[in-house]
């Protein structure tokens, strides 16, 4: 695995939203030129196998470990890949190991890293819908594994008087439940109703799913662990086309000086 002197490597690699078109020649190419594979083993599942290359799959709540697990390997010599879904960079791998470098020996320090990014989960929605990330937007994650539920109720709320579209990731599970209508709820008290919600499901998938609805109808059960969900603003637009899915985008530009909620409140 490891042959000779030489110098080991670890690349975090972003494999795109799950359809093999989605991936980078970036990407591919850094998984192929990879002796040993970490990341989440339904991610390692979309790879193709190439003999002489090993793969070491491990849950999705094991970040620090897998990272460490790798920067050993890396160390030891070996070209390592670790690969995250979507873009590494976003609520994935690139920053547990950066987390790890920060934390562990010099030695993960002195290793050649390289981050190759991949298209993101809210990115390869909003290309099926129209254009809703097309002027200020931020991302959340509902996940509160690592961070405490009242900060992430502080940030929806900040975002949506701020006038963001916003990108949820992570937005339910069977651990997680209640969160997504909870962040609805909230978002309810600051939009109105009929801001437009795209729940986008496996994009670019086989089993993709896009369905638009509005916050006052947005249902949680609509979304899963696959699926990202786009809250647009006031100022989001929809373009009804006769036999075709709407257009749904954000106008390039922006000029009222009120926020959601003074513009909403009764």
């Amino acid at each position: 695995m490891t042959g000779g002197d030489r110098r080991g490597r670890i690349t975090v690699v972003g494999l795109g939203p799950g359809a093999a078109r989605q991936m980078t020649p970036q990407a591919a190419a850094a998984v192929e030129a990879a002796d040993l594979v970490f990341g989440y083993a339904p991610y390692l599942a979309r790879l193709p196998e190439r003999p002489g290359q090993e793969r070491r799959p491990s849950d999705n709540r094991e970040e620090i470990a897998r990272a460490s697990a790798a920067l050993d390997a890396a160390v030891a010599g070996a070209r390592v890949a670790m690969v995250s879904g979507g873009d590494p960079g976003v609520f994935a791998m690139a920053a547990a190991v950066c987390e790890a470098i920060e934390h562990g020996p010099d030695a993960w320090r002195a290793l050649d890293l390289e981050v190759v990014p991949g298209v993101t989960a809210m990115l390869a929605v909003a290309a099926r819908c129209g254009a809703p990330l097309g002027h200020d937007f931020c991302a959340l994650s509902l996940s509160d594994n690592l961070k405490p539920w009242a900060l992430v109720e502080k940030r929806l709320l900040l975002a949506a008087e701020a006038g963001f579209v916003i990108a949820l990731y992570n937005p339910i599970s069977r651990a997680r439940p209640w969160q997504l209508g909870r962040a609805f709820a909230l978002l309810r008290e600051r939009l109105a109703g009929s801001v437009p919600v795209v729940f986008g499901r496996a994009a670019g998938r086989e089993d993709e799913r896009i369905t638009l609805t509005t916050l006052a109808d947005a249902n949680p059960a609509q979304a899963d662990m696959a699926t990202c969900v786009i809250i647009g603003t006031a100022d989001t637009r929809i373009v009804q086309r006769p036999g075709l899915p709407p257009l749904v985008y954000a106008p390039r530009s922006a000029d009222r000086p009120v926020s959601p909620v003074e513009e909403t409140a009764p």
